[in-house]
């Protein structure tokens, strides 16, 4: 499953930045989303519950920030486990651009998926993959939107 998309986000480069990586304000943005805990200085771990069609549960993910370059991009693995529903892991390369006030943010994901999460369908995962996303992106925009 591949995701693919940009924001604008209503703030200068490195207020986004600087709320992009703090396990706070992610954690009040992503949708389900129980704990966010830094483990160091890259890492994270982070809880969350997730439905997909028939599917429920509760993931237990590990995030690492690689080829970090402050405050312009860096690239995010993850992987999480649900149980019996199955896993998840992936990337994603997370991009700022200065946009005169405001900052545009651009990613890509790929990720993959195993387990009952693997038998309701590649369609259905996308569109809640996409959906999740959506979510995420309008809670943070709105997150930083009150801090202006």
């Amino acid at each position: 499953m591949d995701i693919i998309g940009q924001q604008l986000i209503p703030q200068v480069q490195q207020k986004t930045w600087d709320a992009i990586c703090d396990p706070a304000v992610l954690q009040q943005c992503i949708p389900g989303c129980e704990s966010m805990t830094r483990t160091s200085d890259s890492e994270f771990e982070l809880v969350m519950a997730a439905k997909v069609g028939p599917v429920s549960a509760k993931f237990k993910s590990k995030i690492s920030l690689t080829k970090v370059n402050a405050p312009h991009s860096y690239m995010l693995l993850f992987e999480g486990q649900g149980g019996v529903a199955g896993f998840a892991k992936g990337q994603a390369e997370v991009r700022l651009l200065p946009d005169g006030e405001a900052t545009l943010l651009e990613y890509t994901a790929k990720a993959t998926i195993g387990g009952k999460l693997a038998q309701v369908g590649s369609r259905l995962v996308d569109g809640v993959a996409k959906k999740l996303a959506e979510q995420f992106f309008t809670a943070f925009n709105q997150h930083l939107s009150a801090g202006q």
